[in-house]
């Protein structure tokens, strides 16, 4: 149950606040990485040893976001990318290892973060965020993607209404 309260709480800070708590973003994508790479690797090790592996990585992320921003915007991009690729894969079933989706995502969002950082970001953060929140969900397979797309689309809306309006630079001309 605290883990469902931890996914949904995330999720919504990602989903509404995801571009303007860029450092959140890359800690959250840092902690679910790390929490996701050590219940693979470490399986059979305590709960608490991976709390403390997902802790490290999120904190990795923070600094990363905070100090290091252009290599942290590289990085958010491969993994929100790669946790999208694979969690699409793993939504339509396909039967294909997770290393593949995960990297072609991953690649694909590092790209679109470091070029289109703004929309990206946005798009990225609420796919992220739809995504927790949906997981955390019981809902029926077709009830939640439903919930994903809706969510996706309430958090694109939400977070491009927070963008400054975009500056347009015109010449005035004199009347006459």
């Amino acid at each position: 149950m605290q883990w469902s309260l931890f996914r949904i709480v995330s999720g919504l800070l990602l989903l509404f606040l995801g571009r303007r708590l860029f450092w959140l973003f890359v800690g959250l994508l840092g902690f679910i990485s790390g929490m996701t790479v050590a219940a693979r690797l470490f399986s059979d090790q305590p709960g608490w040893l991976l709390l403390v592996i997902a802790l490290g990585c999120g904190l990795i992320g923070i600094y990363l976001a905070l100090f290091l921003q252009q290599l942290a915007i590289a990085i958010a991009g491969f993994l929100a990318g790669a946790f999208f690729a694979t969690t699409l894969m793993e939504a339509v079933s396909w039967s294909v290892a997770p290393l593949i989706p995960a990297l072609i995502g991953g690649v694909i969002g590092a790209i679109l973060l470091l070029v289109l950082f703004d929309w990206a970001l946005i798009f990225l953060s609420s796919v992220t965020g739809a995504i927790l929140i949906a997981r955390s969900l019981t809902l029926e397979q077709p009830f939640a993607v439903i919930a994903f797309f809706v969510l996706l689309l309430v958090g694109i809306v939400f977070q491009a209404r927070l963008l400054p309006p975009a500056r347009v630079h015109r010449k005035v001309q004199p009347d006459g």
